[in-house]
């Protein structure tokens, strides 16, 4: 499969990059110690017109390709894992999902402000009790009958017979949700129906009343990007929230989660690459015994499994990128590629505080972030034991 990247491709590369370095990188570790959300940088990504790049120009978007999205997504992984990890949620979870399943009217409703970045988006799936049984939910969405009156706080109503949905449940664990301007929300419709019971909403955090973060989790890692705890409590929504068709819930969920394991398996890759560059650096800065410790077998041995296990990520998701852009199935791919670069990300980063040793463990370097920033990428997008059970699944096993 060929990989070649083409002009524009290295183009863009390029551009995000001096990005990173110039405007993103300086304050990486200063954001994650305040806890905060940098907003002005994600404005500025949108400047850029990188708050879409996988979305048609159509709906406001780049008009790129999963291979060009990978590229900016192992970018700005390169240097924050925590912008990295908002940055995806953003596109793979809360844009592309209204790209492949909304209506004309959704998508200039709802896609565009997103892919121009006017406001961010999260997607919400997991619950407090599911985990990796991820349509084990306790969420509901039911039509309810006709009030002429505006229900009272803890009851149940819809002002109209079938025009509204009511939502009840918690979500857990939710990238963006105290950030964003429009979340895809995962609710049964029908108890019985198994998988075929859940379906997709739009919600707006800001005008949708009974939508409340109720948690922004103090994390080990990735503190800039924000990962919530949502309540819903009597969500009145009308009918045109309602993604696709009632019951494709989770069939969107499972093709959603084809693309975000590549864009993670990207940002995992940045990550590593990160991690990488410091030990890198500083193996060839500092001496011990008369030379740079670089020029030690230990340590130069411990660089090369690092440089290959990052040119190995790098190849599997170039491939599962190319493959989706081709239209072609991509579950192994993905998960193979996911699985593969968030177990490199950690065992690079780790390897760079050891590299760095005592300076390594602390915050004055960087590669103590990527360690904790690396670990979520092998639980995120379903853990690697679950990445295990569905290439198995794919091969037949």
């Amino acid at each position: 499969m060929d990989f070649e990247l083409s002009d524009e491709h290295r183009m863009i590369q390029e551009t995000v990059r001096d990005f990173c370095e110039t405007e993103i990188e300086p304050i990486a570790q200063e954001i994650e110690e305040e806890h905060r959300f940098p907003e002005e940088i994600f404005d500025q990504l949108a400047d850029l017109d990188m708050m879409g790049v996988p979305i048609s120009e159509e709906y406001g978007g780049l008009g790129g390709d999963t291979l060009m999205y990978s590229l900016v997504a192992e970018e700005i992984g390169r240097v924050s894992g925590s912008v990295g990890l908002s940055y995806v949620a953003h596109i793979s979870l809360a844009s592309k999902p209204i790209e492949l399943f909304g209506t004309e009217e959704q998508k200039e409703r709802w896609l565009r402000p997103l892919a121009e970045g006017e406001h961010m988006g999260g997607w919400a799936l997991t619950e407090p009790g599911s985990g990796s049984d991820a349509s084990d939910m306790d969420t509901t969405a039911e039509k309810r009958e006709a009030s002429d009156s505006e229900p009272e706080r803890g009851s149940v109503a819809a002002e109209k017979d079938g025009d509204e949905w009511v939502l009840n449940g918690t979500k857990q664990f939710i990238t963006n949700a105290s950030e964003a301007g429009s979340v895809l929300v995962k609710a049964v419709t029908d108890p019985d129906a198994g998988y075929g019971g859940i379906s997709t909403f739009i919600v707006d955090p800001r005008e949708d009343d009974g939508f409340e973060v109720t948690t922004v989790w103090d994390k080990m890692g990735l503190n800039a990007s924000p990962t919530c705890e949502i309540q819903l409590e009597n969500v009145r929504l009308p009918e045109d929230r309602l993604l696709g068709e009632e019951g494709d819930g989770w069939e969107q969920t499972k093709k959603t989660l084809d693309g975000g394991r590549i864009s993670i398996a990207a940002l995992s890759t940045g990550l590593a690459q990160g991690a990488y560059d410091h030990a890198k650096e500083y193996s060839q800065e500092r001496e011990q015994f008369g030379q740079p410790i670089s020029e030690f077998d230990a340590i130069r041995d411990k660089l090369v499994d690092m440089h290959r296990k990052i040119e190995r990520a790098r190849l599997l998701t170039h491939q599962a990128a190319t493959t989706y852009d081709q239209g072609e199935p991509v579950t192994r791919e993905s998960a193979l590629a996911k699985l593969d670069a968030s177990e490199a990300a950690r065992e690079v980063a780790e390897d760079a505080v050891q590299v760095l040793g005592g300076y390594g463990y602390t915050t004055d370097f960087a590669p103590q972030r990527f360690y904790r920033d690396a670990k979520l990428m092998e639980i995120g997008e379903g853990t690697s034991e679950i990445q295990h059970l569905v290439i198995g699944r794919e091969l037949g096993l």
